[in-house]
């Protein structure tokens, strides 16, 4: 058993293993300080909750970016690094220093459209999120390129932990530092902490060259993946359910940082309770829901997760009425993450069985891409939705829209089921875990 277990860590535990997990802790790193670390600051620094709501705005690079992504084939930045490497180290030292920018500006307590601080911090939040999603693209594909066939299962589930680690730390530990330091020093040390992406870089063996693709038969694999996909019977429909189905989940999560302050929450409970106990608790039901696939199958497992998912957004609504409550917190976020991370693990296996093998990456991007736009539009119409009517009307609310995807679901049952397949626990589960970072699925 001792010998087994040496040639199984001398097999796996290599350079290329550590360096794909330190990759996915620098994928993960610039999310947060986008979306809710950012929503902190700027409320903690008096601004409304309608501005704070258009802030979800900022994430739309990461449901476009698979339109440049062909620029990333196509050229390289550097002649010092393979071209994913040095797509990888630009990228790196461009988050870097819009992390640093940030930390020059402040949002005070005057919060006003006047205020030069405000305009500039949001460009560069913005310029950030562009860098992070060109980032996650040369990153998922020297993982692709770079590991053996029989470590892709441990390399994908390694790097989705390198995400998961990385949004702990810019969403949970940086709430909790900014309590004790202030917002610039914090930033200062999330941009410190970026330096770990460089050096798997440098440590990352060299990418295999492919060799570049030529442009018409590159637009020409686009328009075949589209028009595969198009012309299937109800595609249309599928498309809306794979928008609608975790609509409820990007309403219940995308203002859920400034919904614990706005309860009187400190920065650190908010942390502890919303990132910390959140992001664990998203790991643990993306486990369970990859292993209850495999006895219920897919259908099955989309309607009731779906349904739990809806049911428990309700815990938010409870936790507004009664107000500030630590018990209550903790077990509304913790029991409605567990629900979120099995509803995604389903959801994730979705968009696998409907890609075409022909077309799997093109498509998966192109899918999960759409799957991601509830989580970004959203955000503004919530904002609008709590200044107006108060946090549990919005959660009651959060918990109704998710009843139209379902009852899609439910009709769209014939073109789900002979997809439906059962994967094996190994297989599926680490597939899942890589697709949960559809950054915010």
């Amino acid at each position: 058993m001792n010998n087994k277990f040496s040639i199984w860590l001398k097999t796996y535990l290599n350079r290329r293993i550590l360096v794909v997990f330190m990759l996915g802790f620098s994928s993960g790193l610039p999310l947060a300080l986008v979306g809710g670390t950012l929503q902190a600051w700027f409320k903690t620094s008096g601004a409304g909750i309608i501005l704070i709501g258009y802030m979800g705005l900022i994430g739309q690079p990461h449901v476009y970016k698979w339109l440049w992504s062909p620029l990333l084939d196509r050229f390289a930045p550097t002649t010092l690094l393979d071209r994913r490497r040095g797509w990888m180290l630009l990228m790196q030292l461009a988050i870097i220093a819009m992390i640093v920018g940030m930390t020059l500006f402040n949002p005070d307590s005057t919060i006003s459209i006047l205020n030069f601080n405000i305009p500039v911090l949001l460009l560069l939040a913005l310029l950030l999120s562009c860098f992070s999603a060109t980032q996650d693209i040369a990153i998922d594909a020297y993982r692709i390129e770079v590991l053996k066939p029989d470590e892709l299962g441990l390399g994908a589930a390694l790097g989705i932990e390198g995400y998961r680690v990385a949004m702990i730390a810019s969403g949970g530990f940086a709430l909790i530092l900014a309590d004790k330091v202030g917002w610039q020093v914090t930033y200062l040390c999330m941009a410190g902490l970026m330096s770990l992406g460089i050096l798997a870089t440098i440590l990352a063996p060299a990418a295999p060259n492919r060799g570049n693709q030529n442009n018409k038969k590159l637009f020409n694999l686009v328009i075949a993946s589209f028009k595969d996909f198009l012309l299937r019977k109800k595609a249309w429909l599928i498309l809306l359910l794979i928008v609608m189905y975790k609509l409820g989940d990007a309403f219940s999560h995308v203002l859920s940082t400034p919904f614990l302050l706005d309860l009187e929450f400190t920065l650190t409970e908010a942390g502890m309770i919303n990132k910390v106990l959140g992001v664990f608790a998203t790991l643990i039901g993306v486990l369970v829901g990859g292993l209850f696939m495999t006895r219920v199958g897919l259908y099955k497992a989309l309607l009731t997760f779906g349904v739990l998912a809806a049911i428990t957004n309700l815990t938010y609504m409870i936790l507004a009425i009664v107000g500030k409550n630590m018990e209550i917190a903790c077990a509304a976020v913790f029991i409605e993450n567990i629900c979120a991370g099995m509803g995604t693990a389903a959801f994730v296996a979705l968009l696998m069985s409907l890609c075409n093998p022909k077309y799997t990456a093109t498509q998966f991007a192109l899918l999960s891409s759409l799957a991601a736009l509830g989580r970004v539009y959203v955000s503004p119409v919530s904002g609008h939705l709590v200044e107006n009517f108060g946090w549990a009307a919005f959660y009651c609310f959060s918990a109704i829209i998710a009843i139209p995807g379902l009852f899609l679901l439910v009709y769209l049952r014939p073109q789900i089921d002979p997809r439906a397949e059962v994967l094996s626990v190994a297989d599926s589960t680490a597939k899942i875990l890589d697709g949960a970072q559809v950054r915010g699925i």
